[in-house]
C-alpha cells in the first residue's frame, strides 16, 4: 500500500527530474491527519521555493499539499531538530453519528465530561515513564517522554484533547484519550489516570481510540531555523491554543 511519504516522493522527484529522499518530524498512523508535517530533503537541483511548493502540488492527490518550501541551514533535520510535537484528538460527542466529516472525528454517543477529562489529563505533565500508554510494537529504546502541556476542552458538540510534548511514543495519545474518555464517561474517576502511571502497565488502561480524530497540528524548532507557520485548517478554527 502506498505511503504519503511515498506519494510526496513520487512528486519531488516529478519537480526534480530524478529520485527524492524525504525525512519526516515523526511518523503518523494510518488514519492520522497531519496538518503540520515538516519534512526535509537534499535538493538534487536547483528550484525556487514557489517551483518546489507549485511542482509537487500538481503532482499530488488532493489529500495531500505541500504549503511552503525554504532553503535551510545543512544541520537541519525534520525529526532531531525538531524540539516539541502537538497533536490534537476530535470527538464528536452526539447522540448520532454525524453524516459529515467521516473519517475525520472520532465519535462518541456517550456524554462526555470534558471538565473531569482535563482533571484527569493533568496527571500526565512532565518527564515521566509513559509505558501505561505505549503500543506493544513500540520500538522506541525508552518509554520516557516530557509531556509539556494537555488540556481537554469542549466547543459545542466537540470535545477537544491537545497534548504537546517532547515526543510521543507509538500510539501514545491515541491510547491516553482511549483511557481520558473511559473516566469522561464515568467508568473511573480522574485519579485512574494516575494508578496507570505508576502501574505502567498497558493492559490496564482502556482500549486505543481510533486514528480518525488525532491531527499532527504543530512540530516546534530552534527559532533560528526561521520556519514558516502552518494553518491548522478550517476543523480546528477557534480552539484555544495551549502554552
Amino acid at each position: 500500500m502506498a505511503t504519503v511519504q511515498d506519494t510526496l516522493e513520487r512528486a519531488l522527484s516529478s519537480v526534480a527530474g530524478t529520485p527524492v529522499r524525504v525525512h519526516c518530524a515523526g511518523r503518523t498512523d494510518t488514519g492520522v491527519h497531519a496538518f503540520s508535517q515538516v519534512i526535509h530533503f537534499e535538493a538534487p537541483v536547483s528550484r525556487s521555493a514557489k517551483a518546489w511548493v507549485l511542482g509537487t502540488n500538481a503532482n499530488l492527490p488532493f489529500t495531500v499539499r505541500v504549503h511552503w518550501a525554504i532553503h535551510i541551514a545543512d544541520d537541519f533535520h525534520a525529526r532531531f531538530s525538531a524540539t516539541a510535537r502537538r497533536y490534537r484528538y476530535v470527538i464528536a460527542n452526539t447522540p448520532v453519528r454525524p453524516a459529515l466529516l467521516g473519517g475525520q472525528l472520532t465519535w462518541q454517543r456517550r456524554p462526555l465530561d470534558h471538565r473531569v477529562m482535563h482533571e484527569a489529563a493533568q496527571w500526565l505533565p512532565g518527564e515521566r515513564d509513559f509505558s501505561a500508554f505505549r503500543a506493544a510494537s513500540c520500538q522506541s529504546s525508552s518509554p520516557m517522554r516530557n509531556v509539556h502541556s494537555v488540556q481537554v476542552d469542549r466547543r459545542g458538540d466537540l470535545v477537544v484533547v491537545d497534548i504537546k510534548a517532547n515526543a510521543f511514543l507509538h500510539h501514545m495519545v491515541r491510547n491516553i484519550v482511549g483511557s481520558l474518555m473511559a473516566v469522561g464517561r464515568g467508568r473511573y474517576g480522574p485519579a485512574w489516570i494516575e494508578q496507570l502511571m505508576v502501574g505502567r502497565d498497558r493492559t490496564a488502561a482502556a482500549e486505543t481510540a481510533p486514528a480518525d480524530g488525532l491531527y499532527l497540528v504543530e512540530v516546534d524548532y530552534p527559532p533560528s531555523y526561521r520556519l514558516p507557520a502552518t494553518p491548522y485548517g478550517p476543523l480546528l478554527l477557534g480552539l484555544p491554543p495551549v502554552n
